[in-house]
């Protein structure tokens, strides 16, 4: 199983972006996806988790509810995060990660892990 995570980028404060992690190697709808974030200097963070299969149960750190939302397209094998009105602090490389069970915010939970996409929101 490989995951690859797309779609960062330079934004200004306000902006959106959309990421994207594409599984390969399996069938992305056995597999809950979590985002994480690391910023500098900083630990990795979970930001979004979505269930596996319909993708029904979401979950989302408390500095993002109301402006990040996660999805998934099984038929693409492709999970997506919509980033809306990004700050400053959410600048950092974002993580794409799956698990064959139930989705968590505990990293240490996740068999695998993308390469990563880097988020700057500055103006």
């Amino acid at each position: 199983v490989q995951l690859q995570a797309s779609g960062g980028g330079l934004v200004q404060p306000g902006g959106s972006l959309r990421l994207s992690c594409t599984l390969s190697g399996s069938n992305l709808e056995y597999y809950a996806i979590g985002w994480f974030r690391q910023a500098p200097g900083k630990e990795r963070e979970g930001v979004a988790t979505i269930s596996s299969r319909d993708g029904s149960k979401l979950n989302y750190a408390d500095d993002v509810k109301g402006r990040f939302t996660i999805s998934r397209d099984n038929s693409e094998n492709t999970v997506y995060l919509q980033m809306n009105n990004l700050k400053p602090e959410d600048t950092a490389v974002y993580y794409c990660a799956a698990v064959w069970g139930i989705a968590t915010m505990k990293k240490s939970f996740y068999d695998y892990w993308g390469q990563g996409t880097l988020v700057t929101v500055s103006s």
